[in-house]
């Protein structure tokens, strides 16, 4: 066999490989398949007392599947879940804010 014949069926297959100029395609923001939380049913809680029983009226009236606790002066992960529902308080535990994610 001849070594020309030899390199080029090695090399043949790398130039698919190749790198294109074409402009790459934005990829579709992810879908996570779950339904986006109903915040505005649950704006009213504002400035009331945090507590475990108020927590779950709003998780219900706000139709999330999810409670998270937003405590003040602390971290909390930036993943998004359109399903969750979080409550910030302050040091009074006076909820100061109600958002989806």
């Amino acid at each position: 066999m001849d070594i020309r014949l030899a390199l080029v069926a090695a090399v043949l297959p790398l130039t698919a490989c190749a790198y294109s100029d074409a402009p790459a395609e934005p990829a579709p923001p992810p879908v996570d398949g779950l339904k986006q939380c109903n915040i505005d049913a649950v704006q009213s809680y504002v400035g009331q007392t945090a507590t475990p029983e108020l927590g779950a009226r709003i998780l219900k009236e706000a139709e999330g599947r999810t409670l998270r606790w937003g405590p003040p002066r602390s971290a909390m992960t930036m993943d998004y879940r359109s399903d969750r529902v979080n409550i910030m308080y302050d040091d009074a535990y006076k909820i100061t804010q109600i958002t989806c994610g």
